[in-house]
């Protein structure tokens, strides 16, 4: 055996939601004995050196008693995790001549090591297999490979133990079974509030912000669960993005993989990094967990204004980049919103069967802690009411899932046929143009928005639902019962106005 040697063992660093090729360069040289891994690493990084020493002597190979030096290069990437265990070892083994140096070429090493020499998985496995299969190597990894789903050019090595590399002894992926998830509520089970349902179809459709407001008990948090219920499936694309993210922050990925979009409702206490991302190593946030799906703010006015306005910029974008002193990271972040809150602090404000104990100042203080600039870029203001007790209690139940689904897909399917036979490109004036709106409905919104002293944002904004609810009917034009709609649900009452 070889003592003294030296050799390059392919890994990857997690950047946001990409991984990047990472070179792990091992030396054993003559000196004093030692044990340094070098390259801008974190303190999980630096625990790999008490890993991998007892994991070596587990698995019966011998862990050099002279200097060994680990760089991770590029050094000026910052390295976190526990995810480069396994590299450090097979460099090791190969720089000592333990093993051959065949065993890991054109391989991508990821997996951290227990101290009886076995190899676990780490989050961001999806991300490391498109790495590898990106620049044309194979992922070697843990068996138990959580959160993976096949690619075609992947070439696959699940080992359970150090001791399989050593012997070129590799698996197939232990993948997840096929998902078969489905959503767990459904709107059948909400009796009444009809006028929402339909709101929410257009929402759906559209992918329009829903504001609701209503008392207490009134549905409003039930409406927004079931939403995901009535979207439509994930596309291919949309599914691997969603679980990229997933994957990358250490969620379950079986209900995405079913198709089901994700759903994410963070509490009113919850920090900027929490809901936005962020933190050391950067973490995505709430918000690019519910990519291409529906992120839920309950209580809104509950949650702090400097971290609600946060929300502006990628609402707007569909992404959210975080700047920090050794670069920026860049998550995606295309959700919908939806937020509930009561009418005012005790949450009786308009409630004719409660009287509001709250005075006029504390309500219009209280409605004004979500701010202007995010209510107007919230598509769609609801008012939701208390079902009756009949309604309640009645066992024939409300309008279900399945048929709300159906007017989504038709509206989604009509809009699509649309976009293509008009070559729309998303701009404003594409939006224009495309409602075909005859000169009276033209003057009437004209009209609408100038009572009601609406912003050119807000009328935008009236104009793109009035388009989807001609999508649902399928109309090409947008006329003035599409436009009421529209305001009905885009303008609300205000105290003091």
């Amino acid at each position: 055996m070889a003592r003294f040697g030296r050799c390059t063992v392919q890994g990857a660093a997690l950047v946001g939601v990409r991984a990047i090729p990472v070179d792990v360069e091992v030396a054993v040289t003559k000196g004093l004995p030692g044990f340094q891994i070098v390259g801008m690493v974190d303190a999980a990084v630096q625990e790999a050196k008490e890993r991998v020493r007892v994991a070596l002597k587990s698995s019966g190979f011998e862990m050099p008693g002279d200097r060994v030096l680990v760089s991770l290069a590029p050094s000026a990437l910052k390295k976190t995790g526990s995810g480069y265990d396994l590299a450090i070892a097979a460099g090791i083994l190969v720089a000592t001549g333990q093993i051959a140096a065949s065993a890991v070429k054109g391989s991508l090493l990821v997996g951290e090591l227990s101290l009886d020499g076995g190899v676990r998985p780490v989050k961001g496995l999806l991300a490391y297999a498109l790495c590898a299969r990106d620049h044309g190597l194979a992922l070697t990894c843990s068996q138990f490979a959580d959160g993976l789903v096949p690619f075609e050019g992947l070439v696959e090595h699940g080992v359970f133990t150090l001791r399989d590399i050593a012997a070129n002894r590799y698996e197939r992926f232990d993948y997840c079974p096929d998902c078969n998830v489905k959503p767990e509520h459904d709107y059948s089970e909400i009796s009444g509030n009809e006028i929402a349902k339909r709101a929410f179809v257009i929402a759906a459709t559209g992918n329009h912000g829903v504001l609701m407001m209503g008392p207490p008990g009134s549905g409003k948090s039930m409406l927004a669960e079931r939403l995901p219920s009535i979207m439509p499936p994930l596309t291919h694309s949309e599914m691997l993005e969603a679980a990229l993210v997933h994957s990358v922050a250490g969620e379950d990925v079986a209900g995405i993989l079913s198709g089901i979009r994700p759903f994410r409702a963070p509490h009113h206490s919850a920090t900027g990094p929490a809901l936005i991302g962020g933190g050391n190593p950067v973490r995505p946030g709430e918000i690019s967990l519910a990519h291409h799906g529906v992120c839920f703010f309950d209580e809104l006015p509950e949650f702090k204004p400097s971290v609600l306005q946060q929300l502006r910029q990628p609402l707007e974008a569909g992404y959210i980049t975080i700047a920090r002193a050794d670069g920026s990271v860049t998550f995606p972040a295309n959700f919908l919103l939806v937020s509930a809150s009561n009418p005012c602090p005790c949450g009786y404000f308009g409630d004719p069967e409660h009287t509001c104990t709250c005075s006029e100042r504390r309500i219009r203080d209280y409605q004004n802690r979500i701010g202007g600039p995010l209510l107007d870029r919230i598509d769609m203001h609801l008012d939701i009411s208390r079902v009756p007790p009949e309604s309640v209690l009645t066992r024939t139940g409300g309008t279900n899932s399945e048929s709300l689904r159906i007017q989504v897909l038709k509206g989604r399917e009509y809009a699509s046929w649309r976009y293509a036979h008009e070559e729309l490109d998303g701009t404003t004036q594409s939006l224009i143009y495309s409602c075909h709106l005859a000169a009276k409905d033209e003057r009437f919104l004209e009209k609408a928005a100038a009572t009601n002293g609406m912003s050119g944002r807000g009328i935008v904004r009236t104009l793109s639902i009035a388009r989807t609810i001609a999508d649902i009917e399928q109309l090409k034009s947008v006329g003035k019962s599409e436009i009421c709609e529209a305001l009905g649900y885009r303008l609300r009452n205000k105290i003091g106005g």
